[in-house]
């Protein structure tokens, strides 16, 4: 087995002294009493820790925060980064680096000390329902970002913890399913970014997921899995920190403590608590089981600066002065400049982009995504952000002397508009009731609202809601009411919507809380009035989830009903302006947490418009605003294309940076790009009588369209950028034992502008085997070169891209051989080849 010292990368990987610390912990363990060791095992709270003052310990706050930190329960808003997917679209170590310092600042200021990030599942299947919060299809690609991102927010004194271990790459009976994953592709896929990220960047703490694993040898839920969470993680890796359970992930006692399991989150309550000191005084579970858990609790806060070391004083959390403001400028230039970057070109016919300033005198922009973004995924990772991208705003500010048209072209979701500025004046008043009707609290709520009611009076049985909406115009109103529980909701005299099901936690868990299914009602006026707006809620008890009330006012007006127009006024637009920029994509009812995706078709009718539109219009450029891939049936039927991703706060200064020339948008794929739905290799992830069969092996992603011989839209790695590159010599340096090989590969940027090149080099195995793929990612590196100028641009490919996992054997080997070893701008796109020779051993 590889120790604890054999590392993926060159010998400058470190590995902070965790041993020591945690030693010196369990000596402090020692002295507390049973009852106060095992309260430390389970949250407080949804999102803190337990203190204890006798030795000093304040209670450690955690927060959600792949692309943002939520906090834990204030208002404040968020600086929104770009989703994983697009971090990694930039395949860029020092950009994850930077957004690491950004989140590690943001935690400080919402003091919290551990962000439970980065999410380094893969993206096994493209309906995955959190793909967007992945950084890729691809084990290497995936682990370089993550272990650049926690080293940079681990080093600010912040922890990450990287999730969900393991297996976790379908949303569909998440709670429940087995994963049967045979051991060498655990080992040679699913486990290697976790690997790296324990070994290269010692994270602080590790998530088990809420699915169960199958490895051939244990199966379990992966919060029991003894192999997978002592053996493996603790024993064989070294790991010194805690692993803490998803939240209400924990079903049992005895089994999660004996397998490895530190802390159960959330809290109050759960598994442990009583039944764990009951256990522990029967002897059934080892007092030295709980001490080990208590120290790695322990060394955690003294990372974060929770612990005093002085009995009875608690240090208060110390926020550092001048962390600036998630609309600071220079947050702002970050997440802008991370969004352009990360756009991906898909196609650029006869150099359309970047757009010509001169003689532009007008842009139709054209799409609901134009004029209501999709900047983030729904779910756990959503953040409140300090403002929404304004496109239009964007488009007028980068090209000032054109005149930029907005048009919807036609309604994309099911839902309608929340009513932002429907409501009059006094908002939403809310009043929480106990259990004979009397009122406890009452509050008001301005608009816009998100319909969120949390934090409520202690013997709060239910909730009431009233507001007035105004109907400012003539005509057929339709109001929606989206309410989750039981509930009786009316619109007027009407009651809308009403239902005695009493909701509780598996409504967060699938989804359904953030998306509330809805009832519309219609209301006819002949003048301008208002309508009152009345329901009465349950109060969701959500467990360790806490307690809340649910509901959504929606509202569409006459002037905005779809009438079948909206297309034909979007292409006589088109066809009248200098440029047309479409923006297409998915939104927060396809791409969420919860739930997968039930194709790979973009909502309504957005394929015709798109082709409409470019009809009428030959300088037409797409834009695609989604985390996940969507198939694309135009894609080489129009000008131009752009993924934009889902970009975050910045996402319209971004875009319009990329349109116009200031910023290179210089995104590969993370992921492959498919053509048709019944190529894809692994369509869905639906358990089998309660199992995910991950029956392509190692082949995941781009090696199983390799394998299988098929032709995707747009490959892994691709991305055309605004230079133009010409690939020459390639040579591989002597094989080491120690640190694998050294590629240099000459480039070459025939383009009139500085571009970056992203350089990758993918390996084919000594003869053709079924159990290793076709051709895999080895290693990359970003070269920035100058017009008419050349680079020599090295790569390294470290041991372990060489070695297999043998299940029979000694763990790692390195088969000897000649592999071939090839250079170029993707997975497809391979221009040229070297070889190196593998000695025996």
């Amino acid at each position: 087995m590889p120790s604890r010292t054999e590392h993926y990368m060159a010998a400058d990987s470190t590995v902070p002294p965790q041993r020591k610390l945690v030693d010196e912990m369990r000596r402090l363990v020692a002295a507390l009493a049973i009852e106060d060791r095992v309260r430390l095992l389970t949250g407080a709270t949804a999102w803190t820790l337990h203190e204890l003052p006798s030795i000093g310990l304040r209670s450690l706050a955690v927060s959600d925060g792949p692309i943002g930190v939520r906090g834990t329960g204030d208002s404040l808003p968020s600086a929104q980064m770009p989703a994983p997917s697009a971090m990694a679209a930039t395949w860029d170590e020092e950009v994850l680096g930077a957004l690491g310092v950004l989140m590690a600042s943001e935690a400080r200021r919402k003091q919290v000390d551990v962000v439970l990030a980065p999410v380094v599942n893969l993206q096994r299947t493209p309906v995955g329902g959190r793909h967007f919060e992945c950084f890729s299809e691809d084990p290497l690609l995936t682990g370089l970002m993550a272990v650049a991102f926690v080293r940079a927010v681990q080093a600010a004194g912040v922890g990450a913890c990287v999730k969900h271990y393991l297996g976790n790459e379908s949303e569909t009976d998440r709670t429940s399913y087995i994963a049967r994953i045979d051991r060498r592709t655990m080992r040679e896929v699913y486990l290697a970014p976790f690997e790296r990220v324990v070994l290269d960047a010692g994270v602080w703490t590790v998530m088990a997921a809420y699915n169960g694993l199958d490895d051939g040898t244990e199966s379990g839920p992966a919060t029991e899995h003894h192999g997978l969470l002592t053996s493996i993680l603790k024993q064989e890796w070294g790991f010194e920190g805690l692993v803490m359970s998803d939240w209400q992930a924990t079903k049992t006692t005895e089994e999660s403590a004996l397998a490895g399991l530190d802390l159960v989150m959330p809290g109050p309550g759960g598994p442990w608590g009583e039944a764990l000191l009951a256990a522990v005084r029967s002897g059934r579970v080892p007092e030295s089981v709980v001490d080990d858990k208590v120290a790695r609790v322990l060394a955690v806060a003294q990372r974060a600066g929770a612990l005093s070391g002085r009995p009875g004083q608690i240090e208060p959390y110390r926020v550092p002065g001048g962390l600036p403001e998630p609309d600071a400028p220079e947050v702002r230039g970050l997440l802008r400049s991370v969004a352009a970057r990360s756009t991906v070109v898909l196609r650029n016919e006869d150099a359309l982009l970047p757009v010509v300033a001169e003689g532009l005198r007008t842009i139709a922009l054209i799409g609901d995504n134009a004029l209501d973004p999709f900047v983030q995924g729904g779910g756990s990772a959503h953040v409140v952000a300090p403002h929404q991208p304004d496109l239009p705003a964007a488009l007028r500010e980068a090209f000032p002397t054109a005149e930029v048209t907005a048009h919807p072209g036609g309604a994309t979701r099911r839902h309608l508009p929340l009513a932002l500025h429907d409501v009059v004046p006094g908002g939403f008043t809310v009043r929480a009731l106990d259990a004979a009707g009397g009122v406890l609290e009452e509050r008001h709520h301005d608009a816009p609202w998100d319909g969120w009611l949390r934090a409520l009076p202690t013997g709060t049985a239910e909730v009431t809601v009233g507001a007035d909406l105004r109907l400012a115009e003539p005509g057929r109103h339709v109001v929606e009411l989206c309410v989750v529980g039981a509930h009786r909701a009316s619109v007027g005299q009407a009651l809308v919507s009403a239902s005695d099901h009493r909701a509780g936690s598996e409504v967060v868990l699938d989804g359904s809380a953030g998306h509330p299914a809805g009832t519309s009602h219609p209301v006819d006026v002949a003048s301008p009035a208002t309508v009152p707006v009345t329901a009465t809620l349950q109060v969701v008890d959500a467990a360790g989830f806490g307690r809340f009330a649910r509901l959504e006012v929606r509202h569409r007006a006459p002037s905005t009903a779809p009438t079948g127009d909206e297309l034909t006024a979007a292409v006589q637009a088109a066809r009248a302006a200098d440029l047309a920029v479409v923006v297409v994509g998915t939104n927060p009812e396809v791409e969420s947490e919860g739930w997968d995706r039930r194709d790979l078709a973009l909502p309504g009718a957005q394929d015709e418009f798109v082709r409409r539109v470019a009809a009428a219009n030959p300088r037409t450029v797409v834009v695609v605003n989604a985390g996940a891939p969507v198939l694309l049936p135009w894609l080489d039927e129009v000008p131009a294309v752009l993924w934009w991703w889902l970009p975050g706060q910045e996402g319209a200064g971004a875009l319009a940076d990329v349109l116009a020339g200031a910023v290179e948008p210089g995104g590969r794929l993370p992921w492959t790009l498919p053509a048709s739905a019944e190529d894809v290799p692994v369509p869905d992830a639906v358990p089998v009588d309660g199992v995910v069969r991950y029956a392509e092996g190692t082949d995941v992603g781009h090696r199983a369209w390799d394998r299988l011989g098929r032709s995707p839209a747009r490959e892994f790695g691709f991305g055309l950028g605004y230079g133009a590159w010409e690939y020459g010599e390639m040579t591989a340096g002597a094989w080491s034992d120690s640190a694998g090989v050294i590629v240099t590969v000459e480039i070459a940027n025939v383009a009139d502008r500085p571009s970056r090149e992203v350089v990758q080099v993918y390996l084919e195995p000594p003869a053709a085997d079924p159990r290793r793929p076709v051709r895999w990612l080895g290693g990359f590196t970003g070269a920035e070169v100058a017009p008419g100028e050349r680079a020599s641009v090295q790569v390294a490919v470290p041991p372990r891209a060489f070695q297999v996992w043998d299940e029979d054997g000694p763990g790692w080997r390195t088969p000897a051989g000649r592999y071939r070893l090839r250079a170029g701008r993707s997975s497809r796109d391979l221009r040229a080849t070297t070889v190196v020779d593998v000695p025996l051993t």
